[in-house]
């Protein structure tokens, strides 16, 4: 036992206090207040405590606390003052609301950053739409108003009138154009197989006023070329042995009739549609019948 837990002792038991009673008036537990009589220290949390614990001892025995915190200071110096653990407590407990509050805080704003930039991207988006979309109407492509001074009879409505070069007030109608007649449509050309009589084959070509023949010759060929009269008689209009790479045309106003010696050797156009005379190196007769309309 120290002198100053012995010190304590005496003077708390010569008041008869007993350590029950010290207790419940310094709200000290119970085996620190024996531990400071018995001057183990070790025992208490901590010199601060100690300390504070040994005031509240000599204040509850009527001691003075300076002497007492006098002589423990004395018989036991203390190399550094220990911070107490309630304010380490507290330094931590705001320490932590501290990380709280900045938590909170870093959350609202990138709330609001996610918030500013969903707007952002609809007004991008809206202008976009908006700039793209054109004008309703090009103003310079309005048209102005017309005068109007009188009222047709036959429909009971105004014609359309302007102002006349002269700048003189009048008024003077407008000219209604005369619409531009559609051109009558050509009847197309059409060359038909009609029949086979006899060893000839008969062609009516309808849709045109001129009979027009063309002829190539891709081989040796005998060919006789005659027009038919309205009486039904023929004329010669050429008989020729043509070698291949010749061509003949002719123009008539009337039918024709081809006498060929090698149909092979032929390719007969008719108003420009092709007629197959044959393919083989027999003789072809064909009869070409034009009927005007």
């Amino acid at each position: 036992m120290s002198d100053l837990g012995y010190i304590l002792r005496k003077t708390r038991q010569e008041k008869k206090i007993s350590l029950d009673d010290l207790q419940e008036v310094t709200k000290i537990r119970k085996r620190y207040l024996e531990a400071i009589e018995e001057g183990n220290y070790k025992v208490l949390p901590g010199s601060f405590y100690v300390r504070a614990f040994i005031k509240s001892y000599a204040e509850a025995v009527g001691l003075d606390p300076a002497e007492v915190l006098s002589m423990y200071q004395t018989t036991n110096p203390s190399p550094a003052v220990e911070k107490p653990v309630v304010e380490t407590i507290r330094k931590n407990r705001t320490s932590v609301r501290n990380t709280e509050k900045l938590s909170r805080w870093a959350s609202g704003t990138m709330f609001v950053c996610f918030i500013l930039l969903i707007f952002g991207i609809v007004y991008y988006y809206t202008y976009k739409n908006y700039k793209g979309t054109p004008a309703d109407q090009n103003p310079s492509q309005t048209q102005s108003p017309r005068i109007t001074d009188s009222t047709n009879p036959a429909t009971g409505t105004a014609p359309s009138t302007t102002m006349n070069a002269s700048g003189d007030g009048k008024v003077a109608p407008l000219a209604t154009p005369t619409p531009t007649p559609a051109p009558t449509p050509t009847p197309s050309v059409q060359v038909k197989f009609s029949s086979s009589e006899k060893g000839v084959d008969n062609y009516t070509i309808t849709g045109a006023s001129n009979l027009n023949i063309q002829m190539k010759i891709t081989g040796s060929c005998w060919i006789r070329v005659d027009s038919l009269t309205e009486a039904g008689g023929k004329e010669m209009l050429r008989q020729k042995l043509y070698k291949a790479g010749d061509t003949d045309s002719f123009d008539l106003t009337g039918s024709a009739y081809l006498n060929v010696g090698a149909a092979s050797a032929l390719e007969l156009t008719v108003n420009g549609t092709i007629v197959p005379v044959g393919d083989t190196p027999n003789p072809k007769r064909v009869q070409l019948n034009l009927q005007k309309n």
